[in-house]
């Protein structure tokens, strides 16, 4: 009896495992495009909560903090996919502004995190992903970020490249 109880714990242990690399496997698997080890997951944020606090309300300041809390879109900016959340500290305050920002996407299936800069001049910045949950949870890479809408700042593009 002790033998038949031990070999079916065993059996349930192996099978449990088995299950357990199937279902992370069908987690890791993205609906987005994928080429070359690299899946893209492009949304666009409307940047309609965009709160900053500034240390003088005259001038920009380092120190000051932008917050913001946004809901996301596909990318043809049609259907609302997933929503944001995040801040920003303004690292430089002369000449090129500039902003240290962090944040999480959530989409359906998991969260991404990024962190990185961003210009108030609306260049182009590349964020660094440094995590995520659900079918995210093993999420590394880059994030392009581009201003667009109008005027150009209302909205953003959000470009994950996920590296496999």
């Amino acid at each position: 009896m002790k033998k038949t109880l031990i070999l079916c714990a065993t059996v349930a242990l192996v099978v449990g495992i088995f299950a357990g690399m199937m279902f992370a496997n069908l987690l890791r698997n993205s609906p987005s495009a994928s080429a070359n080890g690299v899946t893209t997951v492009h949304v666009v944020e409307r940047a309609t909560s965009d709160t900053v606090q500034q240390w003088n309300a005259k001038r920009f300041s380092v120190g000051d903090v932008l917050a913001f809390h946004n809901a996301v879109f596909d990318a043809g900016d049609k259907y609302q996919v997933g929503q944001d959340n995040g801040q920003c500290i303004r690292t430089v305050a002369t000449g090129k502004t500039e902003w240290e920002c962090f944040w999480t996407v959530f989409l359906k299936g998991g969260n991404i995190t990024v962190e990185g800069p961003f210009f108030d001049d609306g260049t182009d910045s590349t964020l660094t992903i440094t995590g995520g949950t659900g079918k995210y949870v093993e999420a590394r890479g880059w994030m392009l970020l581009h201003a667009r809408g109008i005027p150009v700042g209302s909205e953003y593009d959000f470009v994950y490249n996920l590296v496999d």
